[in-house]
């Protein structure tokens, strides 16, 4: 299977996110318990699976190059999405987001299988995260429930679409490749950093909130031992 269709487990994943958000309105100490879950998982993949790859890939000046653009991207996103207000600020920054998570799921299979396959459920729960966001936001605004579900599928169409994107890495050289994954590393840990864990810490912590962070991480671990 190519890295594109692995996109269609978080796709649905966004959708069901929304289908709930606009019908439950999750309460926001349950929002701020996925948004750590999450942020441990994806942090787990950085860790586990990229940083690895990245360290073997044996181009240090590749790794500054990929790394330094990655910097500047995250934080064009950044500046944008405090420019950006409103439902199109917010349906903006959230198709580059997962534009980009797309783009770095199919960096992830252009290193190996592996790496691909735990990203993805990495994603899966960050989109599914997307996905109540946008729904509770735009149902917020009074958009119709009908509306915000299909906002949603609109904007995870743009995962496919990444991924294609980061296809073709697979046949580059190896020093582009690390350039390639010193970029998507930058890319996950701005994610969590800067976003999921940023947001959670709105709501005030819990212990069992905090702890979902090493949950979801050990997770991902256990995954990975299990996928071996």
């Amino acid at each position: 299977m190519s890295a594109w269709t692995y996109t269609l487990i978080p796709m649905v994943a966004a959708v069901i996110g929304a289908a709930v958000a606009v019908n439950l309105r999750p309460d926001p100490v349950v929002v701020s318990a996925i948004q750590h879950f999450a942020a441990g998982v994806v942090f787990a993949a950085a860790a586990g699976e990229i940083l690895p790859d990245l360290k073997h890939a044996g181009s240090p000046w590749a790794t500054l190059v990929g790394g330094a653009v990655g910097v500047a991207a995250m934080l064009g996103v950044r500046t944008l999405e405090r420019r950006m207000k409103g439902p199109v600020g917010l349906m903006s920054v959230t198709g580059i987001d997962i534009l980009v998570d797309g783009l770095v799921l199919g960096i992830a299979f252009a290193a190996g299988a592996k790496a691909g396959i735990l990203l993805t459920v990495a994603l899966t729960i960050e989109v599914l995260f997307l996905g109540l966001t946008v729904a509770n936001e735009l149902g917020e605004g009074g958009a119709s429930k009908w509306k915000v579900v299909g906002s949603t599928a609109g904007l995870v169409l743009l995962l496919p679409l990444g991924a294609l994107l980061g296809g073709p890495i697979r046949a580059m050289p190896a020093a582009v490749q690390g350039g390639f994954l010193a970029f998507g590393l930058i890319a996950l840990l701005y994610l969590v950093t800067e976003e999921l864990l940023v947001e959670a810490h709105e709501t005030e912590d819990r212990p069992w909130v905090t702890a979902m962070f090493f949950a979801g991480f050990l997770l991902l671990l256990l995954l990975d031992e299990m996928v071996g």
